[in-house]
């Protein structure tokens, strides 16, 4: 893609589960190329910010970090977008900035249901433990197996009550102008289901990445150009 041709944008980035910024640096990079604003803050106890995790860090917390981001920079016509846990996120953000938000992309993210947690989507995961040790990947579930490696060394525990603390949401992100869900298509890829939900929504555009869960680290040129596509015309 040209990068004279696409108008540009203010990106804030909410990193999945376990991880933090450095998750994201590929695409935040290139955004920053592009010449596009582009924030992915670490989430409160996650990685450079482990050194403040505690019981009272909640799902709440996370979205504070988020409203507090926009509010705090001045960011207005905003492209809200999402990995995994940081769907959970992103709902609640919308929830209270909406006006914010100009464009919503779900990147193989959970989308809460009012009055569900994160730990409600996982059958028979009851997390009881303060810190949730961040899960160990498996051989194939990243293109490079440096990158898997890589990743497993940097991941951190998170917080339990992010994982069980109940949403309440009136699905206002359902209300954002413009709504992308990227799906990838390759092993470890999740949101297979949740994709087929939004194909037949006309308010909805699903794209396919060909990678596995983790596309931001697997094909962050790739994903790049797919969210240029979601600045609002």
């Amino acid at each position: 893609m040209n990068p004279g041709s696409s108008p540009k944008g203010t990106f804030v980035i909410v990193h999945g589960a376990w991880t933090g910024a450095w998750s994201w640096e590929r695409v935040t990079s290139r955004l920053h190329a592009r010449g596009h604003r582009a924030y992915a803050p670490t989430l409160t106890g996650n990685c450079e910010r482990s050194h403040l995790a505690s019981p009272a860090v909640n799902l709440e917390t996370h979205i504070d970090d988020i409203v507090n981001e926009i509010l705090w920079k001045d960011l207005t016509e905003v492209v809200l977008v999402a990995h995994s846990y940081g769907g959970f996120v992103a709902a609640g953000v919308t929830e209270q900035i909406p006006d914010r938000i100009s464009s919503i992309v779900f990147l193989e993210a959970f989308i809460p249901e009012d009055g569900t947690s994160f730990a409600d989507l996982v059958p028979g995961w009851h997390p009881t433990e303060p810190m949730v040790a961040a899960p160990q990947s498996s051989p194939g579930d990243y293109l490079s197996e440096e990158d898997r490696v890589w990743v497993d060394s940097k991941a951190t525990a998170q917080c339990v009550a992010t994982f069980t603390q109940k949403l309440k949401v009136t699905g206002a992100y359902q209300r954002v102008a413009k709504k992308t869900f990227i799906v990838a298509t390759g092993p470890g890829g999740i949101s297979g289901e949740t994709a087929r939900r939004f194909r037949d929504d006309p308010g909805w555009l699903v794209r396919e990445i060909p990678c596995g869960h983790d596309a931001p680290i697997d094909l962050p040129e790739e994903l790049t150009d797919m969210l240029e596509g979601s600045i609002p015309r």
